[in-house]
């Protein structure tokens, strides 16, 4: 597999491995601690938007409840 990156800067190509540009020679290495967070933060956004989506429907429940009471 031979998969790629480009550099942020120079928008040069290099291997998905590179720590330096070949280019430019500016660091493109993503550390490990900063993918971690960045997908434990993507967790933490699913929930939140399941639980989001889940308080919406809850509340059109008690909208629809109220509604047919007042009829």
């Amino acid at each position: 597999m031979n998969t790629s990156m480009m550099c942020p800067y120079c928008l040069s190509e290099n291997a998905s491995n590179t720590l330096v540009c070949g280019t430019c020679s500016r660091d493109i290495a993503v550390p490990t601690t900063l993918i971690a967070e960045r997908d434990d933060l993507l967790r933490k956004r699913d929930f939140i938007r399941d639980e989001l989506s889940r308080a919406r429907a809850e509340l059109e429940l008690i909208k629809t409840r109220d509604h047919r009471r007042q009829r």
